[in-house]
């Protein structure tokens, strides 16, 4: 089963704004021609309003021939159009003419323009004739044509007259009918035809502006995953910031810095119980070597000391490990090669007590790194007792700076298993339950060097026995440093 990969908030609110907006789009023309349905819009042309106050002014005089009256829109109507003119021919095939007429325009037309309802006249004549309309309409005169325009021609017009025109012819039966099966198919396909290429420049435009503006909206938000993301148990106090994280991630942000107020209140609380155990630990404990130490000599009296012995180093192991973080003050540049040579030169009684040889050897001049020297010696110490510990008690136990700085204990025992390499460095663990051993010292060394900035390894290779490297971050290397000493190794 394949994993669900995240989705980008950025590329999601991208895609839905599109569908947003060419939805929106298609809604809006839908809603126009929804509209234009329904209140079935007719555009009155100059020419045409013209007609219709003619057509409304149309009558017959005392004489019985036709005549214009002077209405108050007709009289508007001259006003406004000065150069107005109109045919009017009657049923019995009089005629009242007024203003310039056209000379094409005075002719009667033929049958066919008396039975239309109504017609635009076009004459080309190199563009100078004017657009006319014509109408056989129902006036109080009786049915007459009435031709009129509202100019007498393009050129006494405005500079620039720009119309329109829009012919919609749409399929029908016999008997006039629509055929809609037909038409609207045809209309879906003119709207698509229309439509597309504003949703796809409207799609264009977002694809190319909106992660620009999201990206630019959530920089906050990434920084203070950043800033999230650089938070751990060396640094829990932190919190983060909210001066600038939007409005609808604020109530997360405030949400994880109080879990992480609780968290550093129950660790400290954590730390300061174990603290106190062990502070209290040591005083019965010192009470018990009192006693014991005035026991008889014989075996049993010896393995009470030894156990009271191993008692006093778990307590002490566990008052270093709970005031790791707040001792030994400032750090301070310190030699690893001295360090090392005099760890090794402190813990030689114990290694000879215990049966074996202990060795130096230094690849290097010096190896400066900035740690506090106090914590520095207690992981070394703490890697020399587990190599006494658990070397067999016997062979060579060699302390070691190598050529890259790095601080190596190794000793001739039956080794770590592959497999234990990283369970040996947890908490009460021990690779031999019948050990003497706490099962804290190389958790607490590599704390120690976690602090630092360094790491502790456990090393592989052909050799015999367990090799642990301490490697600390070198502040100085220089040519000199790099070069063995010049002194052969001492042997302790």
């Amino acid at each position: 089963m394949t994993k669900a990969r995240p989705r980008s908030l950025q590329w999601v609110l991208v895609r839905r704004l599109i569908v947003l907006q060419a939805v929106t789009l298609f809604v809006f023309i839908g809603l126009i021609i929804t509209a234009l349905f329904i209140a079935q819009p007719r555009l009155v042309v100059e020419n045409e309003a013209a007609l219709d106050i003619l057509n409304r002014a149309i009558g017959r005089d005392a004489n019985g021939g036709l005549m214009v009256r002077e209405t108050e829109e007709f009289t508007e109507l001259r006003q406004s159009y000065p150069h107005l003119w109109f045919v009017i021919r009657g049923p019995a095939g009089e005629i009242l003419t007024q203003g310039n007429v056209p000379a094409p325009y005075t002719a009667s037309g033929g049958d066919l323009l008396q039975r239309v309802e109504g017609a635009t006249l076009l004459f080309a004549e190199g563009g100078t004739l004017p657009d006319a309309v014509l109408r056989n309409a129902e006036t109080d005169a009786g049915r007459v044509q009435i031709i009129t325009s509202t100019v007498t021609a393009r050129r006494d017009n405005e500079t620039l007259d720009v119309q329109i025109h829009v012919d919609v012819d749409v399929a029908r039966d016999i008997d006039g009918t629509t055929t809609w099966t037909e038409v609207v198919p045809v209309l879906v396909l003119l709207a698509l035809c229309f439509l597309l290429p504003i949703v796809l420049v409207m799609g264009f435009t977002t694809l190319m502006t909106t992660p620009a503006v999201i990206r630019r909206s959530l920089a906050s938000l990434v920084s203070t995953a950043d800033q999230a993301g650089r938070i751990d148990i060396d640094n829990r106090a932190v919190q983060l910031e909210t001066k600038d994280v939007p409005t609808e991630v604020a109530p997360l942000v405030h949400a994880f810095n109080r879990a992480l107020a609780r968290l550093g209140e129950g660790y400290d609380q954590r730390n300061r119980f174990l603290t106190d155990a062990a502070h209290e630990l040591r005083t019965p404990i010192a009470i018990l070597r009192t006693r014991a130490e005035l026991l008889q000599e014989d075996p049993e009296s010896a393995r009470l000391r030894l156990d009271i012995e191993r008692l006093s180093h778990l307590a002490q192991q566990l008052l270093d490990r709970q005031v790791l973080e707040h001792a030994a003050g400032a750090p301070e540049v310190i030699d690893l090669v001295g360090v090392a040579k005099n760890m090794a030169a402190d813990f030689a009684p114990l290694a000879f007590e215990a049966g074996y040889e202990l060795a130096f050897e230094a690849k290097m001049a010096t190896a400066l790194v900035s740690a506090r020297p106090r914590q520095v010696e207690q992981a070394t110490a703490n890697l020399l007792r587990n190599a006494i510990e658990h070397g067999g008690g016997c062979g060579t136990i060699t302390v070691l700076i190598n050529a890259q700085g790095g601080l190596e204990i190794h000793d001739d025992g039956p080794g770590i298993p592959v497999a234990e390499r990283e369970r040996v460095f947890e908490p009460f663990y021990r690779l031999r339950p019948r050990s003497t051993g706490a099962g804290l010292g190389l958790n607490l060394a590599r704390e120690i060097a976690r602090l630092h900035g360094g790491r502790i390894d456990i090393l592989t290779g052909p050799w015999r026995g367990t090799r642990v490297r301490l490697q600390l971050p070198l502040i100085e290397r220089n040519p000199a440093a790099d070069r063995p000493a010049s002194i052969p190794s001492p042997i302790f």
